[in-house]
């Protein structure tokens, strides 16, 4: 059975950083993406990481302040938030992909995670 699971979201104040995680289990994808939705919109593209290069991509909202990363050995992907907005407030989603590159569709992801909801006010 193949499963994510995202944690280490929580409450933090504005300027102030978290680091989500995903672990997955039953499967190995080779691109691993990060994906979030606030209240009343769509959700949207936040990163991604390829596991046959360690490439990475991002969100023009996030570029420089957000940094993705994985441990093939523990299966696992890593979302490093620094510099959190408030506008960065939602709840946050790992995704596991099939595909061999950096795809940001959120329909190229065969599986989700539940989601890690991240609240940044003061």
């Amino acid at each position: 059975q193949v499963q994510l699971g995202e944690s280490g979201g929580g409450l933090v104040q504005p300027g102030g950083s978290l680091r989500l995680s995903c672990a997955a289990s039953g499967r190995t994808f080779a691109t691993m993406g990060w994906f979030r939705q606030a209240p009343g919109k769509e959700r949207e593209f936040v990163a991604v990481i390829s596991r046959m290069n360690s490439g990475t991509a991002y969100a023009d909202s996030v570029k420089g302040r957000f940094t993705i990363s994985r441990d093939d050995g523990k299966n696992t992907v890593y979302l490093q938030m620094s510099d959190l907005k408030p506008e960065d407030t939602a709840v946050y989603y790992c995704a596991g992909a099939y595909v061999v590159r950096l795809t940001t569709r959120p329909t190229d992801y065969s599986y989700w995670g539940q989601g890690t909801q991240v609240t940044v006010s003061s």
